[in-house]
Order: C-alpha cells, then structure tokens, then sequence
C-alpha cells in the first residue's frame, strides 16, 4: 500500500498535466471569428398610377425581369388627351387676352375717341353760346324762366360729355391699367399650370419601373377601374441587397461601419459572399424571433445593415444567413 500511494500521485498530477495542455491546446486553437446569423433583407416598391383610371393593359406577369424605365401598363388614355386639349385651349385664350392687353387700344380706336372729343367741344361751345344769349334775353326780359334754365342745363350737359370723352381719350393714349396687366398675366399663368397639369395626368396614364428587378405580384387585370395610388404590381429591387442582423453588447466594438464580413447560406457553404458593414442602430433592441442563436434569446442588441458586395439571385427575400467577420477589425 505504501508503494502504491506514490503512483496514484503521479498518475493524477499526470492525468492534471495532460488536461491542462488540453486546455491550452483548444484555447490556441478555437476559432475566436465571431459569428452572426441573419436574414436578406431586398425592398420591394408597390407601384400605382398618380390618377385614377380604367387599366388598359399590363406587359409583365409574376417572375418577370424588369428593367427601370421600361413600361409595364397603361390607363386608357382618351379622358386626358380631351382633358389635355382643353387646358391647351384655356392657355392659347388666356395668352391672347394677355397680349391684347399688353398691346393696348389700338391706333384706329384712338382716333375714334379723339373725333368724338373734338365733337363733344362743338357742341360745348354751342352750348355755352347759347346760354350766354339766353342770360342776355332775360335781363332783357325777352325770354322765359324756363328758356335760361333750358339753356343752362343743356350747357352743363354738354361740358360733362365733354369731360368723359377727354377722360376716354387719355385712358386709350395711356393704355390698360397695371391692375388689368397684372391680371391678365394671373390668369394666363394659371391657364399655363393648368395645362401642364394636364400633360403630367396623361403621361402618369403610363406606369414605368423606377429600377431594376423582378417582379413579385400583379395585383390586377385590365379593365380594372383603378384609383390614384391603387397598387398594380410589385417589384423586388435586384440592387441594393442587404442583411439584416444582430449583435449583442459584447460584440459591438466589433461591428463597426466599413467592417468586411464573409455571408454563408446553406447551400452554399464553401462558396460565400463578401459584405460590408453600412449601418449599426444606436439604440438597443429586444432579439428578433427571426434570429435563431439561443444565447441571443433574451438578450439587448443592437441591428446591422451589412450590404452584400456583388449579390447574385442566389440570395432572396428573407433568407436565413450566416455571417462571419472577416480579418481584424
């Protein structure tokens, strides 16, 4: 028994020995590359018309790969062209009262009104001529009460013709007030947003892709009555593609913008994409039910938008990923 209590010794502090190198061995060895789980995270856009209308035709269905600029349907285009035809009549309406007005009386209505003044001062002198002999006979005691006061009404009458017709005169050598300018130019400016209001409802009867991408749902048919901003179709954008993910407190010195990450999907575990780090939230959040990491569950993170550098059609709405940080910070 003695002999033996010695080499229990020694096969403990051995069997110590050994675990202990163990150790140091798998903490030099482990790999400390943090890693991520999260989900693509590509924005979609619900296309409408600006106006209301009947929806005449489509040229994509589900699946399609479209291209921005590129014309997916159309309204029936008749109520706008008449309603584009009539604001361009109101414009050419008010754009000629404008220039009438601008241009002034002309030269022939000028001298009409100057012959008319000159025919109001005959039949002033006249007027006044004739009530001057009419006092003479009534201090000569020729004439009547009435005969003075008739010549005399007639003289003021024939004064006061004469004034407005001077006063007209003078209104068509001045020409329009600033007021009657001022006006017409109101006017002819709103005829003129009225009818590119008009060009804009016509030209809104065509539905174009604001951007590359493939399209995911055709809400409606043709021969739909359709409202202003009803959704038609929607589009998955190709570009920008991004990943949606977490990082608890622990880890956030890490995840700094500009960071370059390597983004693993299932099927492809050898062959991964490279991202970029874009955007870390400032607040801290409650772990999403998305995030499947069970150390995560009931802890604060905080959001990252990685941006996947050259993304293929692999990568899909909301698939699952796992992202490791490539490199040192």
């Amino acid at each position: 028994m003695k002999h033996r209590k010695p080499l229990i010794a020694i096969v403990i502090l051995f069997i110590l020995v050994v675990a202990g190198a163990g150790v140091w061995w798998y903490q030099q060895h482990q790999d400390n590359t943090l890693t991520l789980y999260g989900n693509v995270d590509i924005r979609t856009v619900n296309m409408s018309f600006r106006v209301g209308g009947r929806l005449e035709e489509l040229n994509v269905d589900e699946g399609d790969k479209i291209t921005a600029g590129e014309t997916l349907g159309m309204l029936d285009k008749k109520p706008y062209t008449i309603a584009l035809a009539q604001a361009q009549a109101n414009e050419d309406a008010a754009q000629a009262k404008y220039d009438l007005v601008m241009a002034g009386y002309r030269s022939e209505e000028i001298a009409q009104a100057a012959a008319a003044v000159k025919q109001a001062q005959a039949a002033a002198q006249y007027a006044t001529r004739y009530y001057q002999r009419q006092q003479a006979l009534w201090q000569q005691r020729v004439n009547s009460a009435d005969d003075l006061a008739n010549a005399r009404s007639a003289s003021i009458q024939a004064q006061a013709n004469l004034k407005s017709a001077e006063d007209k005169l003078s209104q068509y050598k001045a020409g329009n007030r600033p007021q009657e300018i001022a006006e017409a130019k109101a006017s002819l400016e709103q005829a003129q947003a009225a009818l590119a209001q008009a060009q804009l409802d016509l030209n809104d009867t065509d539905l174009t892709a604001p951007s590359s991408g493939t399209l995911l749902t055709r809400a409606v048919e043709p021969g739909t009555m359709l409202s202003a901003g009803s959704t038609v179709l929607t589009l998955s954008l190709t570009r920008p593609v991004w990943v949606r993910a977490y990082v608890d407190e622990k880890n956030l010195g890490q995840a700094v913008p500009g960071r370059n990450v390597l983004i693993y999907i299932d099927g492809r575990p050898g062959n991964p994409w490279k991202g970029k780090i874009g955007f870390v939230s400032p607040t801290a959040e409650f772990t999403p039910k998305t995030v499947e990491t069970p150390d995560l569950r009931t802890d604060l993170v905080y959001r990252l938008r990685i941006i996947v550098t050259h993304p293929d059609d692999t990568l899909r709405q909301g698939m699952p990923v796992t992202i490791r940080f490539e490199g040192e910070q």
